[in-house]
């Protein structure tokens, strides 16, 4: 149970939002060179754009830097956009790590991006254009070029003075990459082999073959679940030729988990991982614009349907009532197995091997629930109404409704993604667009079966 007191970081917060109250400007820039970049960059993140750009105008190029690198991507555009392109060159030039220099670039308008790169040296700048070449969700728009590498036939004790040159490890180093003269990818030595094995023994002799390596233009997706399943901290990347290019760590795959997390519960809504919690009234009002339209245009494809029946709801008053059950029942079941699904697919576990099986498995899944809730649903309209024939249209109808909502929630991710559609965000528009039609047109259809 906590006892009140805040932790000094929060401590820190209280004081500088005292601090920009009352203006006192030279507590505000110690207070923000007291604090770690990474906490600078979340005060950022959950601060109002108008105190987001005073605060961030009190760091010095170098720690502004310093707390880019733990920015979201989100805020990146507008933290620079503003800025002489010599400016965010300068500032980024202090940024050590290539993957995140090349997130930080590709959240910038491309005329910025271009001005930028030919504001730098040409060795940076031929390095940067070549990765910015690899599409942001690949491996090769995760990597980092800096690697050290060395060849199989020296020893470990020059492996070991080879590394004592460096000022320092890249970070999250746990291996060392043996490549071949052609610079191919041969191996891993293992740092922890390295620091107890016999100095004399070659590296050939120690390195780990086992360990595949990491094809530049692999999906983002899979070299999440290549991590997830040997328990990686880093792995090399090589191109087509087997060439070593560079290297994806933990905390780039780390970074990839949480986006998709973002993006499924956000996408369920219509929204992307850009929506900054603190964007501008009308940018927000804007994006959330077009799935608001496209949401309207389900409704009236569904009430267009429901006018279809206009004479026989009239004559049964009671459909109107029961009407939206069936909807509801069906949304919530295709919702089900569309989450299921796309879960799936972005972990990797669905293959053309288990497609028919996981169709089978949802429409049974379908069956049984219809059935279950049918009767129950059957019974107390029956009862309610004191019509067993409107009982029974109704659970027929569920079921109906139900088998479709899991035929559809198994099938669209696909269907979607194979049109270029992004199911997370359209899925469930589409979805709910099928069980509210099948839903209405398979109660009122039977209604006015047997009621005319």
């Amino acid at each position: 149970m906590s006892d009140g007191t805040l932790n000094p970081l929060q401590q820190r917060i209280d004081q500088l939002a005292e601090a920009l109250e009352s203006g006192a400007i030279n507590q505000i820039r110690n207070l923000l060179e007291i604090l770690n970049p990474a906490d600078v960059a979340d005060l950022l993140e959950n601060s109002p754009l108008d105190t987001r750009m005073v605060l961030w105008n009190f760091l010095d190029d170098e720690r502004q830097s310093d707390v880019l690198q733990y920015i979201d991507d989100d805020i990146v555009e507008d933290l620079l956009v503003d800025r002489p392109a010599d400016e965010i060159a300068s500032i980024l030039e202090n940024i050590d790590s290539d993957d995140d220099l090349i997130d930080i670039l590709q959240q910038l308008p491309d005329t910025i991006t271009g001005q930028v790169l030919n504001s730098m040296d040409a060795q940076n700048r031929s390095r940067l254009v070549s990765l910015l070449a690899f599409p942001e969700d690949t491996a090769g728009g995760l990597m980092d070029t800096e690697t050290i590498s060395v060849r199989a036939r020296v020893t470990l004790d020059v492996v070991l003075r080879y590394i004592r040159r460096h000022p320092e490890l890249p970070p999250m180093t746990d291996n060392i990459f043996v490549v071949n003269s052609k610079d191919e990818y041969v191996g891993l030595l293992p740092i922890s082999k390295l620091l107890v094995s016999d100095p004399s023994m070659t590296v050939r002799e120690m390195m780990v073959t086992e360990v595949e390596p990491i094809p530049v233009w692999m999906p983002q997706q899979e070299v999440v679940s290549i991590f997830e399943r040997y328990d990686l901290v880093s792995a090399p990347v090589i191109d087509e030729n087997g060439q070593l290019l560079g290297r994806i760590t933990i905390d780039d795959v780390v970074d990839v988990i949480i986006d998709e997390a973002d993006h499924s519960i956000l996408g369920a809504v219509g929204l992307t991982e850009d929506d900054d919690f603190f964007a501008p009234i009308f940018r927000t009002a804007r994006s959330r614009a077009f799935w608001l339209g496209a949401n309207l245009l389900t409704a009236f494809i569904a009430a267009a349907v429901i006018n279809l029946f206009e004479a026989t709801i009239a004559k049964v008053v009671a459909l109107a009532v029961l009407m939206p059950i069936v909807a509801s029942m069906g949304g919530v079941a295709g919702s089900q197995t569309l989450t299921l699904v796309i879960r799936a697919t972005a972990q990797g576990q669905m293959l053309s091997t288990n497609e028919r099986w996981l169709l089978m498995r949802e429409l049974s899944v379908g069956a049984i629930n219809g059935l279950f809730w049918a009767v129950v649903v059957a019974l107390s309209a029956g009862l309610v109404f004191q019509d067993p024939l409107l009982g029974a249209i109704i659970g027929v109808a569920l079921v109906i409704n139900l088998l479709a909502a899991a035929l559809s929630g198994a099938l669209l991710p696909k269907l979607l993604t194979n049109l270029g559609i992004d199911p997370a965000i359209a899925g469930s528009v589409v979805l709910t667009t099928i069980t509210d039609v099948v839903g209405f047109m398979s109660f009122l259809g039977l209604a006015t079966l047997f009621y005319a």
